[in-house]
């Protein structure tokens, strides 16, 4: 129960940091954010309980492929935020448009053999 606690605070540190950082330095926290913190953590977690580097790899894999959807978030974004939409729609919307693309993306991608 101990590790899994630690595992928790690491990672809530890391994001509640990135997010202080960005009220004074934008690009910084957007660098760290860019950076995959989330997905080196949870390659670190999952190598330390399976010492299993063959599911490391599947996992990364997996990773590198599922990215390219999200970038599509990335674009919505700010682009209604920046039209003046409230943040809550925007965030929504965008949110809606990402999932539905990677449904259609992982239907695509089983059909062409990639590792989703």
């Amino acid at each position: 129960m101990a590790y899994i606690l630690i595992k928790t605070l690491l990672t809530a540190v890391i994001i509640v940091g990135i997010s202080e950082i960005g009220k004074r330095y934008t690009t910084f926290a957007a660098l760290l954010a860019a950076l995959p913190l989330t997905s080196l953590l949870a390659m670190i977690w999952l190598y330390t309980d399976t010492k299993d580097a063959g599911r490391i790899a599947d996992l990364s894999i997996a990773i590198f492929w599922l990215v390219l959807p999200t970038l599509l978030f990335f674009l919505i974004l700010p682009w209604l935020l920046r039209h003046q939409y409230n943040f809550w729609l925007s965030l929504g919307v965008s949110s809606v448009v990402m999932i539905i693309f990677y449904l259609g993306y992982a239907t695509i991608g089983k059909k062409l053999g990639l590792p989703l």
